[in-house]
């Protein structure tokens, strides 16, 4: 949050990273060189994706990508088709789940006997 505080009432989640910028700016500059501030450049990334998580999302969105890539590829055998998948076994649909699974076990007993 903007105002340094988290929603618990703590520290932001993103204070430990402002700390850490601020100490690098109070180390490395002073009031005649300001060329310092470009060592804190990891630091300053390092808080900008705290905040923003734009490299997270990013590195989520290529990964969504390869494993639909992958998939489209390397198709599963004996897949479900989306419209024989009508329940979990819940509501006495055995019949349909052991169809579904290509299997005679019973769901309700869990050791396959």
């Amino acid at each position: 949050m903007a105002s340094g505080y988290g929603l618990a009432g703590g520290p932001s989640r993103c204070f430990p990273f402002w700390q850490e910028l601020l100490a690098c700016y109070v180390v490395n500059t002073n009031t005649d060189d300001v060329m310092g501030a470009k060592k804190c450049v990891p630091a300053l990334e390092d808080y900008y994706e705290c905040l923003h998580h734009r490299k997270e999302r990013a590195r989520a969105i290529e990964l969504q990508r390869a494993y639909r890539r992958a998939e489209v590829a390397h198709p599963r055998e004996n897949a479900p088709r989306p419209g024989a998948i009508r329940n979990l076994g819940l509501l006495d649909r055995e019949e349909d789940t052991k169809d579904v699974l290509g299997t005679n076990r019973s769901i309700t007993d869990g050791n396959g006997k």
